[in-house]
């Protein structure tokens, strides 16, 4: 589900937006640059984005770890941090340093505390902000300064939250490789495969996302969910609790979504900010404009 322009999120997932689709921010353009400035000037802001990516996922697997003990077997949650940070090319160094910090193990060991702060942005869109931090007085400053400055306003304790409900997705990709013999060969799978696959499993709601799949279901019943999905030999891309919106706020400005966009960015860009949802649902008229934009 992506939690830009539709109800909530993922895009986790949020972070999980800033890792399928990296932006290069600055007008490239410029008068008097070569070629290998520009290719550097977009590496860097690639490799940055990257970065970003990589923290947020190390810092889940930490708290996971921290929250239900540094054995994947034995922890669900820090299983599927795992899984995604792998999936999103951390090296397995980093990860196994996480888990030891996350389980108190070392003198680097941290503790994060978990902080949920509520905007609205242009056209009524509701923002929900997921942070991770270690300073909180930090956080909010951050988190404040980057909504009023690009136009947002922050909103009273749970007058945005209200308006979502925690939910378990698993997301599946419409094609994934699989090993046979020595070669990898190309799978595709339908919604009928998937609903085949976990009929016997609590899904809520299976949502197509274009190049995804979205198992919606409770979220005591996420590992119940992601196993089926195992069991029928299929990938999947992540399997966390995210939050989803009661009901979808359209957007038909062009100019209200740039900003709304202007605006999760500058958030999402904050290092304690782990994840961004909305109930933003663009027109398609405004998600063509947009695209054009990138």
């Amino acid at each position: 589900m992506r939690r830009r322009r539709r109800c909530a999120p993922p895009m986790g997932t949020s972070s999980a937006r800033a890792a399928e689709r990296v932006r290069t921010r600055g007008d490239l353009r410029m008068s008097g640059h070569s070629k290998w400035a520009t290719t550097k000037h977009k590496k860097a802001a690639i490799d940055a984005k990257r970065g970003k990516l990589f923290a947020k996922l190390i810092k889940n697997v930490e708290v996971s770890a921290r929250v239900g003990g540094g054995d994947p077997a034995g922890n669900p949650t820090l299983y599927d941090a795992i899984q995604k940070a792998k999936k999103n090319s951390v090296p397995n160094d980093n990860i196994d340093r996480a888990v030891r910090r996350g389980s108190g193990e070392g003198a680097d060991a941290v503790s994060y505390e978990e902080i949920m702060y509520e905007a609205y942005g242009p056209a009524g869109v509701a923002i929900l902000i997921e942070c991770l931090t270690d300073n909180r007085n930090r956080a909010v400053a951050d988190v404040r300064t980057a909504v009023t400055r690009n136009g947002a306003t922050m909103a009273d304790g749970g007058s945005v939250q209200r308006l979502f409900d925690r939910k378990g997705i698993v997301t599946v990709p419409r094609t994934f490789e699989v090993e046979e013999g020595r070669r990898s060969v190309e799978r595709t799978v339908d919604e009928d495969q998937l609903l085949e696959a976990t009929i016997d499993a609590a899904v809520e709601d299976l949502r197509d996302q274009g190049d995804v799949f979205e198992l919606v279901c409770d979220p005591n019943d996420l590992v119940e969910v992601r196993k089926a999905v195992q069991a029928a030999g299929l990938d999947y891309d992540s399997a966390e609790v995210s939050f989803v919106a009661s009901f979808n706020q359209t957007v038909d400005d062009v100019d209200e979504a740039t900003k709304l966009e202007r605006i999760i960015d500058a958030v999402e860009d904050l290092d304690d900010v782990q994840n961004v949802y909305s109930n933003a649902e663009y027109s398609p008229q405004v998600e063509e404009a947009l695209a054009e934009q990138e």
